[in-house]
């Protein structure tokens, strides 16, 4: 960026217009080639600057198939591809990040500035974390992210806002247990071998820090898919110890030497599967 302090925009969502704007001008803008997506989706075809795919976007608002694809690959690149992918999320939604703007400060009695500020941390927080990409309409979670966040502002601050046209859902939230901090049953679980230590913080982060999957399997040099299906392999683990009070309660010799041998097992097919990959075609590394 060659913009100097004095030509730097005061507000966060011009600030990251601009920076939207030289990321995506000539000679060589942030673009996405949209034959990628198949034939299928309805995208036009070719690479296609982000500008001139969000203006395709807003000209087509029922093509949701196109808009889901689009937004995925959007959010998975701000998430493994580097910081230009995360301002280029931002230019994308940026219409809508200054409609809730505009709404959200009528009448507000503190900095206008602080409302944008909101409305963008809390996209950028789903943006990095939040948004699972396995569901439906990433864009609208997005969205209803960075709404919710200057809504609060607005709620802090004494003031009301009619909600109009956004949809207002509760998210996900960490079931309440009798037993304790969920940490704690994760590394009571290690200890009795139910998960693996490699499997510990990811599945930390992931299900109870609501991290977002893709950069954590790329750290662990595997699929975000075989990442998924070992997180969902534990979840029935854990669901069966505490259903069996294994993990609320004392774990007999007997239990606590069959999870081991589980365990155990588990190990040695995943080294087993290292060593194919090692010796064998790339797509054996995604198996372990």
């Amino acid at each position: 960026m060659s913009a100097s302090h004095t030509q730097w925009p005061d507000s966060p969502l011009d600030a990251a217009d601009v920076a939207f704007t030289a990321l995506t001008s000539d000679p060589d803008p942030l673009s996405i080639d949209l034959d990628l997506f198949g034939p299928d989706v309805g995208l036009p075809a070719g690479v296609m600057p982000l500008p001139a795919v969000r203006d395709w976007l807003l000209a087509h608002p029922r093509d949701f198939q196109a808009r889901d694809a689009v937004w995925a690959e959007v959010i998975r690149r701000a998430r493994l591809d580097g910081p230009q992918w995360v301002i280029g999320a931002v230019g994308m939604a940026m219409p809508a990040l200054r409609r809730y703007t505009r709404q959200l400060r009528d009448g507000y009695r503190g900095d206008p500035d602080d409302i944008a500020a909101e409305i963008l941390t809390g996209f950028l927080t789903a943006l990095r974390d939040h948004v699972d990409l396995t569901r439906p309409a990433p864009y609208a979670a997005l969205c209803r992210a960075g709404w919710r966040a200057g809504y609060k502002l607005r709620q802090q601050a004494g003031d009301t806002t009619p909600v109009e046209d956004v949809e207002h859902v509760t998210g996900p939230r960490t079931p309440q247990v009798p037993y304790g901090h969920p940490d704690v049953l994760v590394r009571r679980a290690v200890r009795l071998g139910i998960l693996d230590p490699d499997d510990e913080q990811p599945y930390i982060d992931v299900r109870l820090g609501r991290r977002a999957i893709e950069p954590i399997a790329a750290r662990m040099a595997i699929t975000t898919d075989a990442l998924r299906m070992r997180l969902g392999r534990i979840d029935t683990r854990i669901a069966e110890a505490l259903a069996t009070g294994l993990l609320t309660g004392a774990a007999s010799p007997q239990a606590a030497a069959a999870l081991a041998a589980r365990a155990e097992r588990r190990a040695n097919l995943r080294a087993a599967s290292r060593h194919r990959a090692r010796h064998d075609t790339p797509s054996a590394a995604a198996a372990a």
